[in-house]
């Protein structure tokens, strides 16, 4: 269902059958795993979560690595603030 590096990737599928008779597909609850950081960046002015991402990992779609790190479930929130220090975990986990 997701593509191979997606967050959801490892999230067991499940199906619910509607009023209708309509198999409903989706993918149980992703919780957050613990993700330990290593190193820190300071957001600059303008500077996009995709962007750190693809700096650090070498690809822009890791992004969410970030998110799970710092604790954000919305992308913009770790880079709304100019001078903040986000935690960059490993590229794998």
């Amino acid at each position: 269902m997701f593509a191979k590096g997606s967050r959801y990737a490892d999230i067991e599928e499940a199906t619910i059958t509607d009023e209708e008779g309509r198999i409903i597909r989706y993918i149980k609850i992703r919780f957050i795993p613990e993700t330990g950081a290593r190193l820190g960046h300071v957001v600059s002015d303008g500077e996009r979560l995709d962007q750190i991402a693809g700096r650090y990992y070498r690809d822009p779609e890791r992004f969410w690595r970030l998110c799970d790190a710092n604790g954000v479930m919305w992308p913009a929130d770790l880079v709304a603030d100019p001078g903040r220090t986000i935690r960059l975990p490993l590229a794998q986990g």
